[in-house]
């Protein structure tokens, strides 16, 4: 099956298939990845997967929201776009779309670079990336990228040099459940596609605003999963974005994604 294929049936909702991807993933990275947690400015990226990852990704702005962020995406121009997902030696590659609710944050940071200025950000399920480089360029005292998977580690690595910014650091390691420091604002995009994962990032979230009174925003562009999730009902909408006809044809036609404003009610605390 073709990445856009395997786009589809995570956009139609086989979120059971992809939480099992996410977490037994095919092939995987070195061995010096496999122990590593933790990525930081200054480190050399391995030769050899960077150079598999330039020459089987394209260089974009075109077609999202954020045209002033370049990235290393998989687009139709790429072999693998079409190759059967088997035959990519890292696994698979979430990180190499650009995913509306992602769209939706990046957007948001660019033109309200308040939101972020002088704070600590943590982008959680960060992928390529761009939501972190959004709120580097909007002028965030510091920044984390969170992914669990390694290669999307490497692509933001390329995606900040791609946008001149010094990279940031980057955690590689599930942090939900888990003490993650003290950040003023907490983003995560497209991150409700299990329901196992979704009660997880609902309790953990909530428990984050109650305890270090963290300001959250997440970006989905209104997937099933997501809207019929018991922390629609604490969401506040901030605003809507309506999608370029690019993105709309590689996501089964979703024509707007959504930041929303996560503001738990202080009566469910102990739910």
């Amino acid at each position: 099956m073709a990445f856009s294929g395997w786009k589809l049936l995570l956009l139609l909702g086989r979120q059971d298939t992809f939480a099992k991807a996410v977490r037994s993933r095919r092939g995987g990275p070195s061995l010096r990845w496999k122990r590593c947690c933790h990525w930081s400015a200054g480190k050399s990226l391995d030769p050899e997967v960077r150079a598999f990852l330039e020459e089987n990704t394209e260089v974009t702005n075109s077609g999202h929201l954020t045209p002033e962020i370049r990235l290393r995406l998989l687009t139709p121009r790429c072999r693998f776009w079409k190759e059967k997902p088997d035959l990519w030696p890292y696994g698979d590659p979430f990180w190499a779309i650009y995913w509306p609710g992602g769209q939706a944050l990046s957007r948001y940071i660019l033109d309200n670079p308040r939101v972020v200025k002088g704070r600590s950000v943590l982008d959680l399920g960060s992928g390529c990336g761009a939501t972190a480089i959004a709120a580097t360029m909007s002028g965030a005292s510091q920044v984390l990228a969170n992914d669990i998977d390694p290669i999307a580690g490497m692509a933001m690595i390329l995606n900040c040099e791609l946008n001149h910014l010094n990279p940031f650091p980057i955690t590689i390691k599930n942090i939900i459940n888990s003490e993650a420091g003290n950040w003023d604002l907490i983003v995560l995009g497209d991150m409700f596609y299990d329901e196992q994962l979704a009660d997880g990032l609902h309790h953990w979230l909530r428990k984050y605003i109650r305890i270090q009174q963290t300001e959250v925003l997440i970006g989905d562009p209104g997937r099933h999963q997501f809207l019929s999730h018991s922390i629609r009902r604490q969401l506040h909408k901030v605003i809507e974005y309506s999608l370029p006809e690019y993105t709309r044809q590689e996501n089964n036609g979703l024509t707007s994604s959504i930041v929303w404003s996560y503001q738990p009610s202080k009566s469910l605390e102990n739910c």
